[in-house]
């Protein structure tokens, strides 16, 4: 429908429209930078979705009941901002919306969560925003069977576009909610026909719906910028039982002189430009101008919502006191009390059984005590439960017939369970967590990211940490996985030595709520090496003398996850010798790099030869051997330089050299 029949014949629609495109044109030309032609091109279908639709109230944007919005195409942030400006959420002030991608402001280039309110999930990386929403519906469904429909019972609506599409992740995460049969969870698909190459055809000639209907979906089509037609395609949506995808028929940079072009799918700036796309929209207002009487009809549509959040409010405060208290606990994200005692008494019992068992068979220990008392986890691998042991017998399976279990069969899809889960924990009241093999982080990675960059504690259960996985060879077996997740920002990664430290990590994973957590855990068999019981959580130090030096201290042994009994037993052999050894276990370098020097330095004092033991590669350890009042030339690495190799556990540790006697020698030669 061309632009001058749209304004004649749906004049009220077409201003409220105008009034986003009009902003994110002036946004982008202040900053002279970032993408005009997403929010000029689907400012139709969010007009019409959050005037009619939407269910939210600006005045109250942390309602756990309101409908979530997702911006997957991310570039396309001012959209985004432009809503939130228009319906009056406090915090994006016009001010805001001026500063666009500038420093300290809010609107950042892409939506950052945390940075605004109404900004559900971080996206820009395309195809995060479809695949994390599947988490969001996912909750939404399983807290409506735990809590009962007047508690939980909304949609979660998706914009995306052609970049979201192609990206693998899409995939996993549409056949994963056609699967579960999602029916809350709607999503708009951009169909411009433009990438930033040019038009599609140069790269894809995917039939998108019918790609989502072979996945499960309901599928339908409207022009995306007529209103009735938009509208009839939500309602539409909205009754049906399975997720639903409406490919929507749009203009990139609608109405400008980049319409239709993969220029149009950048920055606007040129004073021209901007000038004849308002002229084309009748626009005749300055920069960051709206009319008085339009900003108030968006501020209506902010104020909607209210009376569905005072009904909800009322059937929340007609819930018991008991329930009550577990939806504020559940929902602030806070552990229960009684965690600590019962990591506790779990610790005491390992320390008095001592058994031998692979790090991943102690965290499935610790999860058949924690499950029980933390009715907000939700379990779940990416086909991989008897490998990762990430399920317990109270938990049930989610699936479209009960959706009160709590255990998600995610297929053989790393990268689209960890979306999921972060969808899961950004929605609100559960603690998600769900495993796969380490060296498959590879595949999660840019969800583990995101999920780092955001701040939120999932969990993930990363099993097989090590050539100690055996046969399976190279492949499988990690080696820079380690370095690479301890180098990201914001990610504690936890590699126990055993049944007490993988208790503790548990503690600190789902009582810390400031990071996501790695836990990596082995394979093989460990023996326990924490014989004597300790109240305290000594993994919360991040490292910590595991056995001091008998005489003379004149060399530290530093190790994690399974090495950590090679350097016990290296020990042995050295004070044999008449060498005083300390051992360090380190489970966390993070947690221990953030503990004051005087911690540090009682941990690591100078003098001694230092050397690690790690079967990864050596990136990280540095600070560990050489800093921290160590020194170079009497510091040792005892790990991989290579990739692994396919041969049992005992045999590949030998034939790389990771064994107790070879770091009794490196020790020696550095005396």
């Amino acid at each position: 429908m061309e632009i001058d029949v749209l304004r004649s014949a749906y004049p009220d629609h077409w201003n409220k429209a105008a009034a986003i495109r009009a902003l994110a044109l002036d946004a982008v030309a202040a900053a002279n930078s970032g993408h005009t032609g997403m929010p000029l091109g689907m400012a139709d279908i969010a007009t019409v979705l959050f005037e009619k639709h939407m269910k939210f109230d600006a005045a109250n944007p942390d309602w756990p009941n309101r409908d979530r919005f997702i911006v997957s195409n991310g570039h396309g942030s001012m959209l985004l901002y432009a809503l939130l400006y228009l319906t009056g959420y406090e915090d994006m002030t016009l001010e805001q919306v001026k500063n666009f991608r500038q420093l300290e402001a809010i609107t950042a280039g892409h939506p950052e969560y945390g940075h605004a309110k109404g900004i559900e999930t971080t996206t820009g990386p395309l195809g995060q925003g479809i695949a994390t929403s599947v988490g969001f519906a996912m909750a939404e469904e399983h807290l409506r069977a735990v809590w009962g429909s007047k508690i939980f019972d909304h949609h979660t609506y998706v914009f995306a576009g052609d970049g979201c599409l192609m990206e693998g992740v899409s995939q996993e995460a549409i056949a994963l909610a056609g699967h579960q049969k999602l029916g809350n969870l709607i999503v708009f698909f951009d169909d411009n026909s433009i990438t930033i190459d040019g038009e599609v055809s140069l790269a894809d000639s995917t039939d998108q719906k019918a790609r989502f209907a072979a996945s499960g979906w309901e599928v339908m089509g409207c022009d995306g910028h007529d209103p009735v037609s938009i509208d009839h395609a939500i309602n539409a949506a909205k009754a049906s039982d399975r997720p639903t995808l409406i490919e929507c028929k749009t203009h990139i940079a609608l109405g400008s002189s980049a319409q239709d072009t993969a220029k149009g799918h950048g920055a606007l700036t040129d004073p021209d430009v901007v000038q004849n796309t308002k002229d084309a929209y009748g626009w005749g207002y300055g920069p960051f101008e709206i009319p008085d009487e339009l900003l108030q009809e968006w501020r209506d549509i902010g104020r909607k919502g209210a009376q569905a959040r005072a009904e909800w409010q009322e059937a929340y405060d007609a819930l018991s006191d008991r329930k009550k208290a577990e939806f504020e606990r559940t929902w602030a994200g806070d552990a229960p009390k009684k965690l600590a005692g019962t990591i506790r008494a779990l610790k005491k019992q390992i320390t008095e059984e001592a058994p031998k068992v692979a790090t991943r068979k102690a965290s499935e220990m610790a999860l058949e005590v924690i499950n029980p008392i933390m009715p907000e986890t939700f379990g779940g691998s990416a086909d991989l439960t008897g490998s990762n042991n990430t399920q317990t017998s109270d938990l049930g399976i989610f699936s479209p017939e009960n959706r009160k279990g709590r255990y998600m069969h995610y297929g053989i899809r790393e990268h689209g369970m960890c979306a999921a889960m972060s969808g899961l924990k950004l929605h609100g009241g559960l603690r998600p967590y769900g495993g796969t093999f380490m060296c498959f982080a590879d595949y999660a990675r840019p969800s583990i990211r995101l999920a780092s960059l955001m701040r939120i504690p999932v969990v993930y259960v990363l099993t097989h940490d090590s050539i100690g996985l055996g046969e399976d060879g190279p492949t499988h077996q990690p080696v820079e996985h380690l370095a690479m997740l301890r180098a990201t920002p914001n990610l504690h990664v936890f590699r126990p030595c055993d049944g007490v430290e993988t208790a503790e990590a548990w503690e600190l994973a789902l009582g810390r709520m400031d990071t996501p957590s790695v836990l990596a855990l082995s394979r093989q068999g460990l023996p326990t090496l924490r014989l004597e019981h300790k109240q305290k959580n000594l993994t919360a130090s991040g490292a910590y003398v595991l056995a001091e030096a008998e005489g003379k201290r004149q060399a530290i042994l530093m190790a994690s996850g399974s090495e950590v009994s090679l350097a016990m037993a290296a020990r042995d052999l050295l004070q044999a010798e008449g060498i005083g050894t300390r051992v360090v276990s380190m489970p966390c370098m993070d947690l221990f790099a953030e503990q004051d020097e005087a911690y540090r330095k009682r941990v690591l004092p100078g003098g001694a030869v230092r050397v690690a033991i790690e079967a990864a590669g050596p990136m990280g350890w540095d600070r560990w051997l050489s800093g921290e009042r160590g020194r170079g030339q009497k510091a040792g690495f005892i790990g991989m330089e290579s990739f692994g190799v396919s041969a049992p556990a005992g045999d590949a540790y030998a034939h790389f050299g990771i064994t107790a006697e070879a770091a009794a020698e490196k020790v020696k030669s550095l005396l």
